[in-house]
Protein backbone atom coordinates (compact mmCIF):
# COMPACT_ATOMS: atom_id res chain seq x y z
CA UNK A 1 0.00 0.00 0.00
CA UNK A 2 0.83 3.44 -0.81
CA UNK A 3 2.05 5.96 1.60
CA UNK A 4 -0.72 7.71 3.53
CA UNK A 5 -1.68 11.27 2.45
CA UNK A 6 -2.92 11.57 6.04
CA UNK A 7 -3.04 10.84 9.35
CA UNK A 8 -5.32 11.54 11.93
CA UNK A 9 -4.82 10.22 15.57
CA UNK A 10 -7.10 10.39 18.43
CA UNK A 11 -8.60 7.84 21.12
CA UNK A 12 -6.29 4.97 20.55
CA UNK A 13 -6.94 5.00 16.65
CA UNK A 14 -4.96 6.02 14.04
CA UNK A 15 -6.86 6.92 10.64
CA UNK A 16 -4.27 6.51 7.61
CA UNK A 17 -6.32 8.24 4.46
CA UNK A 18 -4.96 7.00 0.96
CA UNK A 19 -7.53 8.09 -1.22
CA UNK A 20 -9.59 11.27 -0.45
CA UNK A 21 -13.07 11.91 -1.86
CA UNK A 22 -12.06 14.31 -3.77
CA UNK A 23 -9.54 12.63 -5.46
CA UNK A 24 -12.28 10.26 -6.71
CA UNK A 25 -15.38 12.82 -7.65
CA UNK A 26 -16.85 11.31 -4.31
CA UNK A 27 -17.18 8.07 -5.55
CA UNK A 28 -14.66 6.26 -3.24
CA UNK A 29 -12.66 7.04 0.04
CA UNK A 30 -10.06 4.51 1.21
CA UNK A 31 -8.58 4.51 4.67
CA UNK A 32 -6.60 2.37 6.82
CA UNK A 33 -7.81 2.43 10.32
CA UNK A 34 -4.99 1.05 13.51
CA UNK A 35 -6.69 0.14 17.00
CA UNK A 36 -4.62 0.17 19.61
CA UNK A 37 -5.02 -2.70 22.17
CA UNK A 38 -8.54 -1.62 24.37
CA UNK A 39 -9.74 1.39 21.57
CA UNK A 40 -13.05 1.33 20.36
CA UNK A 41 -15.20 3.69 17.87
CA UNK A 42 -16.70 6.12 20.33
CA UNK A 43 -20.40 5.42 19.83
CA UNK A 44 -22.20 3.08 17.97
CA UNK A 45 -23.93 4.57 14.82
CA UNK A 46 -25.38 4.11 11.29
CA UNK A 47 -24.21 6.19 8.20
CA UNK A 48 -27.15 7.99 6.82
CA UNK A 49 -25.60 8.26 2.98
CA UNK A 50 -22.93 5.75 2.90
CA UNK A 51 -22.29 1.77 2.84
CA UNK A 52 -18.80 0.73 4.53
CA UNK A 53 -17.12 -1.61 3.55
CA UNK A 54 -14.17 -3.08 5.96
CA UNK A 55 -11.27 -5.55 4.99
CA UNK A 56 -9.10 -7.11 7.67
CA UNK A 57 -5.44 -6.33 7.78
CA UNK A 58 -3.78 -7.49 11.42
CA UNK A 59 -4.70 -7.96 14.50
CA UNK A 60 -8.78 -9.10 15.35
CA UNK A 61 -11.40 -6.16 15.75
CA UNK A 62 -15.01 -7.15 17.40
CA UNK A 63 -17.34 -5.59 15.78
CA UNK A 64 -21.16 -5.08 16.51
CA UNK A 65 -23.60 -4.78 13.24
CA UNK A 66 -26.96 -4.82 13.73
CA UNK A 67 -26.90 -6.39 17.50
CA UNK A 68 -24.55 -9.53 16.09
CA UNK A 69 -20.79 -10.12 16.89
CA UNK A 70 -18.12 -10.24 14.31
CA UNK A 71 -14.32 -10.95 14.84
CA UNK A 72 -12.84 -9.72 11.81
CA UNK A 73 -9.09 -11.08 11.61
CA UNK A 74 -6.78 -10.73 8.78
CA UNK A 75 -8.32 -11.26 5.22
CA UNK A 76 -11.73 -11.27 6.11
CA UNK A 77 -14.32 -8.66 4.91
CA UNK A 78 -17.41 -6.93 6.34
CA UNK A 79 -20.00 -4.87 4.36
CA UNK A 80 -21.95 -2.25 6.47
CA UNK A 81 -24.79 -0.97 4.38
CA UNK A 82 -26.36 2.12 5.44
CA UNK A 83 -29.00 2.47 8.23
CA UNK A 84 -27.27 -0.48 9.86
CA UNK A 85 -25.97 0.04 13.70
CA UNK A 86 -22.87 -0.95 14.13
CA UNK A 87 -19.21 -0.24 16.28
CA UNK A 88 -15.87 -1.84 16.64
CA UNK A 89 -13.29 -2.50 19.76
CA UNK A 90 -9.95 -4.36 20.19
CA UNK A 91 -10.20 -6.41 22.57
CA UNK A 92 -7.15 -7.82 22.70
CA UNK A 93 -3.53 -7.29 23.20
CA UNK A 94 -2.06 -6.67 20.05
CA UNK A 95 -2.57 -3.96 17.64
CA UNK A 96 -5.47 -4.57 15.13
CA UNK A 97 -5.53 -2.94 11.20
CA UNK A 98 -8.23 -2.91 8.29
CA UNK A 99 -9.13 -1.05 5.25
CA UNK A 100 -12.57 1.24 4.98
CA UNK A 101 -13.83 2.08 1.69
CA UNK A 102 -16.62 4.48 1.60
CA UNK A 103 -18.97 4.56 -1.38
CA UNK A 104 -20.21 6.96 -2.93
CA UNK A 105 -17.78 8.78 -0.69
CA UNK A 106 -19.87 11.41 0.74
CA UNK A 107 -17.88 11.09 4.22
CA UNK A 108 -14.03 12.10 4.33
CA UNK A 109 -11.06 13.01 6.93
CA UNK A 110 -13.07 16.13 7.34
CA UNK A 111 -14.85 14.38 9.93
CA UNK A 112 -11.66 12.98 11.39
CA UNK A 113 -9.83 16.46 11.44
CA UNK A 114 -12.79 17.72 13.55
CA UNK A 115 -13.59 15.14 15.91
CA UNK A 116 -9.84 14.26 16.83
CA UNK A 117 -9.57 17.77 19.35
CA UNK A 118 -13.00 16.73 20.87
CA UNK A 119 -11.88 13.13 21.42
CA UNK A 120 -7.92 14.12 22.23
CA UNK A 121 -8.82 16.66 25.45
CA UNK A 122 -8.55 15.52 28.89
CA UNK A 123 -11.35 14.05 30.77
CA UNK A 124 -14.89 13.00 29.88
CA UNK A 125 -15.87 13.89 25.85
CA UNK A 126 -18.27 16.71 25.45
CA UNK A 127 -20.81 14.42 24.27
CA UNK A 128 -23.02 17.46 22.64
CA UNK A 129 -20.09 18.37 20.78
CA UNK A 130 -19.64 15.17 19.63
CA UNK A 131 -23.35 14.53 18.38
CA UNK A 132 -23.38 17.62 16.47
CA UNK A 133 -19.69 16.29 14.34
CA UNK A 134 -21.17 12.82 13.33
CA UNK A 135 -24.30 14.76 12.68
CA UNK A 136 -22.78 16.97 10.54
CA UNK A 137 -21.13 14.17 8.41
CA UNK A 138 -23.89 11.76 8.17
CA UNK A 139 -23.58 9.64 10.98
CA UNK A 140 -26.22 9.12 13.34
CA UNK A 141 -25.46 8.39 17.03
CA UNK A 142 -27.31 5.39 18.79
CA UNK A 143 -26.76 5.84 22.28
CA UNK A 144 -27.61 2.67 24.96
Amino acid sequence: MTEAKEIIKFAGLEVHFNLFNSDTHDQVCLFKVVVQPGARMGVPHYHEHFDETIYGLKGNTTYTVDGKTIELGAGDPLFIRRGVVHGFANLGTEVSEFLCVITPAVFGPEYFREIAPVLNQPGPPDVPKLKEILLKYGLVPVMA
